[in-house]
């Protein structure tokens, strides 16, 4: 029987950490051929995933830009791959998650009558502009897409309420916990030197991310200066906080944030560095949804600067706390975690609903029995 060829096309980093540990599955299977576009919607972010991986793509567009548009990122990727996939002509395309190379790389294979296949699938805030541009593109991408790969019962009832047939939707979990299981490592030491030398067991560490499109201006503002008063007031916290290549990011992170006693500001970790700093930490504070997936599985308190969340799941279970973009519910809520200790434990030991870590399995087991019956 002929290989089922299957294409993973991706183009950030929070694409290629969920697709990696399923890309080093499909190539392991001997009835299948794995093929990698990356777009490079991202650039340096991007190559330290795959290195770390040790994931060789055999084609990439690198489109990555200074000062790119959502619409440079969209025409981009539209056209590189058209030619991508009439040279590589394979049976399915796999995307994952909600960036435009998703939504775009899904519309491509759609235009040359190419099986989609859409990992992360289901999740939605019924708000179009927030997360932006990415609640729209999972939408569009939905209605491509022939094989849903659910992580949970309650993106499986999103996608059902979208019209989706029952029999194209398979709740698998998420990759992502396949992915951070394979690269955490209790005895692991980071290159960057200060993140050596926090005490993680006398002091209350937090580790940081804030990035969002829709956070930016007054709602990023608040956030910093949040985080700057609780350190202030609590001698005992650290902040860790990886600032985001952003000019505007990185400028106001300097002006609130810099020179503050207790706050570390860094240049972008690398995966592994990354997902074993949220390891050691206490507190994770994120505007972040995939972080919103990794933490649990930790057993690390996420409290989410931001309005709302595709993920209700974490809500649900009790590990994710939204608490919005106010100076004064932020501060409440994190000190809430570092003063009472039956709160912090309760979200600490939370049941992770993300998976167990045979996510890619799953998803294999699916394309196979496609392959076996068609």
């Amino acid at each position: 029987m002929k290989r089922l060829k299957v294409m993973s096309i991706f183009g950030t980093r929070p694409e290629a950490i969920k697709m990696a540990p399923l890309v080093k599955r499909l190539e392991k299977e001997e009835e299948i051929e794995s093929v990698v576009c990356v777009t490079a919607q991202h650039r340096e972010m991007l190559d330290m995933v795959l290195q770390i991986f040790d994931i060789k793509p055999q084609y990439d567009l690198n489109l990555m830009k200074h000062g790119q548009t959502i619409s440079d990122i969209t025409v981009g990727v539209l056209k590189g791959l058209e030619g991508v996939l009439a040279e590589a002509k394979p049976d399915i395309v796999l995307v994952h998650g909600d960036t435009s190379t998703t939504f775009v790389g899904a519309l491509a294979a759609f235009y040359q009558k190419i099986k989609i296949g859409h990992m992360e699938a289901g999740l939605r805030t019924d708000n179009i502009y927030s997360p932006y541009p990415e609640e729209m593109n999972r939408r569009l991408t939905t209605t491509l897409t022939n094989f849903h790969f659910a992580p949970t019962k309650g993106n499986y009832e999103n996608l059902i309420k979208n019209g989706v047939s029952h029999d194209e939707i398979h709740i698998v979990g998420n990759t992502v916990i396949d992915a951070l299981l394979q690269v955490v490592q209790d005895d692991y030491r980071f290159e960057e030197e200060i993140l050596n030398q926090i005490d993680y067991k006398s002091k209350k560490v937090i580790a940081m991310t804030c990035h969002r499109r829709e956070n930016w201006g007054k709602p990023m503002e608040n956030i910093f200066r949040a985080v700057r008063g609780i350190v202030e007031r609590n001698r005992e916290v650290e902040v860790v906080f990886p600032v985001h290549m952003n000019p505007a990011i990185r400028k106001l992170a300097q002006e609130i944030l810099g020179g503050v006693e207790g706050i570390h500001l860094l240049e972008p970790l690398e995966y592994m560095a990354f997902a074993n700093l949220l390891n050691k930490v206490d507190i994770i504070v994120t505007d972040s949804g995939g972080i919103q997936e990794e933490a649990p599985a930790l057993g690390k308190p996420i409290v989410v600067v931001r309005t709302e969340t595709e993920r209700p799941e974490a809500v649900d279970a009790g590990t994710v706390k939204v608490v919005g973009v106010e100076e004064e519910d932020i501060v409440r809520e994190v000190e809430i975690l570092l003063k009472d200790s039956a709160a912090y434990e309760a979200m600490a030991n939370a049941v992770n609903p993300y998976g167990d870590g045979k996510t890619c399995d799953r998803i294999v087991d699916v394309l196979l029995n496609y392959h076996k019956n068609n």
